[in-house]
């Protein structure tokens, strides 16, 4: 039997934070967000350092929050919440990622509600807020262990459902609430062959459902009817597919089924790959009786949650490293493989750094049912205003796979032998007050 690895065991760490401008607001969940704040966690233990970054997302985390306390209010509570964890961090003793989150999550959420005066917080908000800390925590463990492949970091139950090497990763682009029809038009023109379409929007701001139902059928006929002149060559009807995400906004299946029967009218429903959190958190609403595969993300905090809405007939999990760890994300990998049900993951508006872990889980998942080829949702080459700033620092700035070609990045030997610069190395360890 082999031996279990020494403890690490954390001796100091340091966080900081850069506002990212948005190239305009990024509308759903019936609100929008008008900038993003990347946080940072450096590490240093066992004789190495590393650092991770998360993107905040109040809105996507906890709409309530976000409510509550404004947009820049939500964010300082998140970036405090990210350095009472890696504080609580310091003098840990783990020896895997997984085991440090398990001893961090349940203090820091505490804190989380504690400081934001909300009993009730949604747990994504602290997942959220910590995906730096674990993100640095992987890189930690990678270089105290001399492990250099992503393959060589995956604990044994994830294995059996991270086997593939997709060659092409098609890119799922973002269609929010405010993105024009002439750019739906541009991302068709250049390859996409599934799109992420929001649904929930709030039209007049007065919370009318009814106003909410006509807003997206609207919407799903005017986008259909340009997507219904394309063919694609990632999918395997080489038509174009919509993964709709209604961000848990239907307040009942009745309104559900009003949208599906609208795209039945239209042609639309067998376009529909994916219709993503229809119903809020707290719902126990069955849904495999739509004709459609539902999809749970928000709803699905960690492994119970996953079996959970399996057997309430969701028919795909959405995996988000880069939203709610990696380490949570492959244990609900693991518990919905077990189940037989498909994984895809989805994106926050990351950076080019942080979106590297969502394409190695991407690259590796069997394909989702209807494509031809592994796929991952990226939308912040749409929407984060320094972009090709960002792409510059990457530590594999000029690799071909870094920016897609015809609607899909594409995955040479090189890719996978430094899997896309997940542990390259990191940059000088920061001193206090430093900007990232």
């Amino acid at each position: 039997m082999r031996a279990e690895p020494a403890p690490l065991r954390i001796a100091a760490v340091h966080v900081g934070h850069e506002r990212l401008a948005l190239r305009q607001p990024v509308g759903f969940k019936g609100g929008s967000l008008r900038e993003l704040w990347q946080s940072a966690v450096s590490l240093r233990g066992a004789g190495a350092a590393a650092y991770g970054t998360g993107i905040q997302s109040v809105l996507w985390s906890d709409a309530a929050v976000a409510a509550r306390h404004g947009e820049a209010g939500g964010n300082r509570l998140m970036l405090e919440t990210t350095a009472h964890a890696a504080e609580l961090a310091v003098g840990a003793a783990w020896r895997e990622p997984p085991a440090l989150l398990a001893a961090l999550l349940a203090p820091a959420h505490d804190y989380a509600c504690q400081a934001s005066g909300m009993p009730a917080l949604r747990r994504t908000f602290t997942l959220n807020a910590l995906v730096p800390l674990d993100v640095a925590a992987w890189a930690l463990h990678a270089r105290a262990r001399g492990l250099a492949r992503f393959d060589d970091l995956l604990p044994a139950r994830v294995r059996p459902w991270l086997g593939c090497r997709h060659r092409e990763l098609a890119l799922v682009p973002l269609v929010a609430y405010g993105t024009p029809l002439a750019e739906v038009a541009a991302l068709l023109r250049a390859g996409h062959g599934m799109l992420k379409i929001k649904l929930g929007s709030d039209p007049a701001g007065d919370g009318d459902r009814a106003a909410m139902l006509a807003w997206d059928c609207r919407r799903l006929e005017d986008i259909h009817r340009l997507a219904d002149r394309h063919e694609s060559a990632w999918t395997v009807s080489g038509r174009v597919l919509y993964y709709l995400d209604a961000n848990g906004r239907y307040d009942s299946p009745e309104r559900v089924e009003a949208l599906l029967a609208h795209a039945r009218r239209i042609g639309a429903l067998e376009r529909i790959a994916l219709f993503e959190e229809p119903f809020p958190e707290e719902s126990r609403q069955r849904v495999d009786d739509f004709g459609v595969r539902v999809a749970a993300d928000e709803s699905a905090h960690g492994p119970a949650e996953v079996v959970e809405r399996i057997a309430l007939g969701y028919g795909a999990i959405a995996l988000k490293p880069v939203a709610k760890t990696p380490s949570l994300s492959l244990a609900m990998l693991a518990a919905a493989g077990e189940r037989g049900v498909p994984c895809f993951c989805a994106d926050l508006t990351v950076d080019p750094l942080l979106r590297t872990w969502n394409q190695n889980v991407a690259a590796r998942l069997p394909a989702l049912p209807g494509m031809r080829t592994g796929l991952v949702e990226s939308n912040g080459w749409q929407n984060l205003a320094g972009w090709d700033g960002l792409v510059a620092r990457h530590p594999c700035a000029g690799a071909p796979w870094l920016e897609p070609r015809a609607g899909a990045f594409r995955l040479d030997d090189g890719y996978f032998a430094g899997d896309g610069g997940l542990l390259a190395a990191a940059p000088a360890w920061p001193g206090p007050g430093q900007p990232w």
